[in-house]
């Protein structure tokens, strides 16, 4: 299947092709942070490593999901650029799901702001301390509470409507659009669904770099052909 280009948007591809390649090393990094340094399970364990180490209390409070979540924004508007013509509707209705889930998802990452009570903790004096201990956990609550959940599952819902659309494109291979529904599916349950959210979430980054990287290809394609 051949796969064609508007000239003017060769620097949108090439954009996207590297988003999708630092996609692709952000994911796997991620999950290897998580695994070898699970975040603490309680504001006092949050607090402990903020103070031995700020780098890793951003880490443990998705620092570099807070990076790869901006670069999902110039990997969708490539992906955007090669079906819109023909899928406007569905392309419309992904990108204004992506741009509210982003939009509450940031406000609901505590990291800066455990960082701070993390500060004040260890200079108060000691008949204070529960009150930033329940300030902690209070974010940590918001971390995972409704603002996270709509992000999650307006995510989803825009990865689906996104692959939806290339999987009915004529531009590119089908198989982009179904690694990406796959993905899209298991991603409808949120990660802080307990165990099964957990799971789902870990099976959903396998067909995603799959999508991420077919993407990539495409993008590479687009931006060095010639008109």
């Amino acid at each position: 299947m051949m796969i064609q280009k508007n000239s003017d948007l060769s620097a949108i591809f090439k954009l996207g092709y590297i988003s999708a390649i630092i996609m692709l090393i952000l994911v796997p990094l991620q999950v290897i942070i998580y695994i070898s340094l699970p975040p603490p399970d309680s504001v006092q364990g949050f607090f402990e490593l903020y103070d031995q180490s700020l780098l890793l209390g951003l880490l443990s409070l998705d620092l570099i999901y807070l990076i790869s979540n901006l670069v999902i924004i110039p990997l969708y508007i490539g992906l955007s650029a090669i079906v819109y013509k023909e899928h406007p509707s569905l392309i419309l209705f992904a990108l204004v799901f992506t741009v509210i889930s982003l939009a509450v998802y940031y406000p609901s990452n505590p990291s800066i702001e455990m960082m701070t009570l993390s500060k004040h903790y260890y200079e108060t004096i000691p008949s204070d301390v529960t009150i930033y201990f329940a300030a902690g956990e209070l974010l940590l609550a918001s971390y995972t509470g409704t603002s996270y959940v709509s992000y999650y599952i307006l995510g989803a819902l825009s990865l689906l409507l996104f692959s939806f659309a290339a999987f009915k494109s004529s531009k590119i291979p089908k198989k982009i659009g179904v690694w990406g529904l796959i993905s899209g599916v298991f991603m409808l349950i949120p990660s802080s669904f307990g165990i099964i959210g957990m799971v789902f979430s870990l099976l959903s980054l396998i067909p995603w770099c799959v999508f991420v990287f077919l993407l990539a290809k495409a993008f590479k394609t687009l931006s060095k052909n010639k008109i």
